[in-house]
């Protein structure tokens, strides 16, 4: 991702908008969708930026930004660590996101730690409740990759995806869960970053993606370990069917390049995928 061509204008509208002017700006490893780049103002004072520049996201980088920054108003007072809004805005064409630093660095940590993280955050009452959760395994995703060792688990998935469904509890949903977007200090969790996907939905379409995150740094035995974690936790059971709609969101739309996971993130994946068909009631 290069250097945006809006940043210098982004970061006279974030000096605004502290009412300090930006004297550093150090990007911040990790993000997919934004320029994210933590800044320090003249005053001494810190705040870290987004910039929606990647498309397709760039479009709705404005619903994008206001979801995230009304999310972060919403957790305000509640046991999950999430910044702070300061402002949103639109700079040079581009959604941008001025919020608080929080602590910490993001990495892996306990998996008990990840699964209470998880318990706060699926009790979070928001009002408004955020919109409900979009699936990333559109129907037009579902063709057997040609990297597949077990094309008949694939076959087999796509057809419990299309039969539709089980009903679910709606709950409060980070949505993108996932070592990425979990700050820790030493073993504890520090913060929770990237709140533009929250949604409404079923608890284990959290579980599922942050099991499928571990797999791919990990391997299937850590999801398999914040899944137990979090059956533990909460005493919800587990729920193989979201496991599967989650698996298959990785994979590309027609004429779309594979996610840059690697031979043994694809395997770790497709291990997953039939873990949760062996497991469906």
């Amino acid at each position: 991702m290069r250097r945006p061509d809006e940043l210098a204008e982004a970061l006279a509208w974030a000096g605004d908008a502290v009412g300090s002017a930006v004297v550093v700006d150090q990007r911040l490893a990790g993000g997919m969708t934004s320029w994210m780049t933590r800044l320090e103002h003249a005053d001494g004072a810190t705040s870290v930026l987004r910039l929606v520049t990647e498309e397709p996201w760039r479009r709705h980088g404005p619903d994008l930004v206001a979801r995230e920054a009304r999310t972060q108003q919403q957790l305000a007072g509640t046991p999950v660590p999430a910044p702070s809004s300061v402002a949103t805005g639109v700079v040079g064409g581009v959604a941008a996101h001025l919020m608080t630093l929080l602590p910490g660095r993001p990495g892996d940590g306990p998996v008990t730690a990840l699964a209470r993280l998880l318990a706060d955050i699926h009790e979070v009452v928001a009002d408004p409740a955020p919109r409900t959760f979009q699936s990333w395994a559109w129907e037009a995703k579902r063709i057997v990759p040609d990297w597949s060792s077990r094309p008949e688990a694939w076959r087999r998935a796509f057809d419990v995806l299309a039969a539709g469904e089980p009903t679910w509890e709606p709950c409060f949903l980070q949505r993108d869960f996932g070592p990425r977007n979990v700050l820790w200090q030493g073993e504890r969790v520090s913060g929770v970053v990237d709140w533009v996907e929250t949604s409404t939905g079923p608890a284990w379409l959290d579980v599922a993606h942050g099991a499928s995150n571990l797999a791919l740094r990990h391997g299937p035995a850590e999801a398999a370990r914040l899944a137990a974690a979090y059956v533990a936790e909460t005493g919800r059971r587990r729920e193989p069917w979201w496991e599967l709609l989650d698996v298959v969101g990785f994979l590309p739309p027609p004429g779309g390049a594979l996610w840059d996971l690697g031979a043994p993130g694809w395997e770790a994946l497709e291990d997953l995928l039939v873990d949760a068909l062996d497991h469906l009631s």
